[in-house]
């Protein structure tokens, strides 16, 4: 009486792969988009690259990285009372490669500010015969810096790895988000792998946290490592940010993190620039907090 069951079963999983259906995805070459990188922080003026996107298959090399930046645009940027057109400025990379940035025009300080704590500011962009706008907030500075340290790390590590730690007090209420850098002696600035982080659960609170290092995202050493070595100067900088700026970094470190993993699900970058324009204008409440770490 068992066998016609067992037989429906062999036929039906036969069948089974029948009912898979082929996808198949255009990844045809698609027209650059303008990216645009703008921040301003309190005491700092506004700090805009502008660029080209390129395709997902393009070749990457200095030459063509020189050749994405965008050149002559019109760039504005307002305090509510003041508007200042930024002027270009190149930078020396070496080796004959330059970068590109617009930043305060020097000849014209009369309109010119820098950034304020709890102030609104707005981005106004022509290049390429194409407008875009945005705009951003540095708030307030809620979550403070009240002390750093530092500790040798857990056992098992290095002898000459050390682990960082700051105590940090969340003012109450939900809503407060950050993003954090470190600076390791003479290097520059250079944000956490996961660098933005909300109030959920630690709001109104005062606690300690690990000061994970910064490593540079332009290269990928096999020995990265969250902590510092015997002998650093390690500056930690702490900054509020508002919930657009915290968007970008959290949906661009996310797809940073899921490069190259099949089983990761497709995230959309949310920036704030309009006109399909890629990219983000931020404002950043920054503060710092110095530890020398004894060799």
């Amino acid at each position: 009486m068992k066998t016609p069951f067992y037989f429906l079963l062999f036929i039906s999983l036969l069948l089974l792969p029948a009912c898979e259906k082929t996808i198949h995805f255009n990844l045809n070459d698609t027209p650059p988009k303008l990216v645009i990188e703008a921040t301003i922080e309190n005491g700092g003026p506004p700090l805009v690259v502008l660029s080209r996107s390129m395709d997902y298959f393009s070749n990457i090399s200095p030459e063509i990285l020189q050749n994405s930046f965008v050149h002559n645009a019109e760039v504005d940027v307002s305090n509510g009372t003041l508007t200042h057109k930024l002027k270009e400025y190149k930078v020396d990379f070496g080796n004959g490669y330059y970068g590109y940035y617009y930043s305060l025009d020097s000849s014209n300080l009369s309109s010119a500010f820098v950034g304020e704590l709890n102030h609104r500011y707005s981005l106004h962009v022509i290049a390429e015969g194409k407008e875009y706008t945005s705009s951003t907030t540095i708030p307030e500075i809620t979550r403070r810096i009240d002390s750093m340290w530092h500790m040798p790390a857990p056992p098992g590590n290095d002898s000459n790895e050390v682990e960082v730690i700051a105590k940090v007090t969340d003012r109450p209420g939900f809503g407060d988000y950050i993003r954090y850098f470190t600076k390791r002696n003479s290097e520059p600035f250079y944000p956490g792998l996961n660098s933005v982080f909300d109030d959920q659960v630690i709001d109104g609170t005062t606690y300690s946290v690990q000061v994970e290092r910064g490593w540079d995202r332009n290269f990928d050493p096999g020995d990265r490592t969250s902590f510092f070595l015997k002998g650093d100067t390690v500056t930690f900088k702490l900054c509020n940010i508002d919930r657009a700026t915290f968007d970008f970094w959290r949906t661009m470190e996310y797809s940073y993190s899921s490069v190259g993993n099949p089983f990761s699900s497709p995230t959309k970058v949310l920036g704030n620039i309009s006109n399909n324009a890629l990219g983000y204008f931020g404002g950043y409440a920054a503060q710092f907090r110095t530890v020398i770490i004894p060799k």
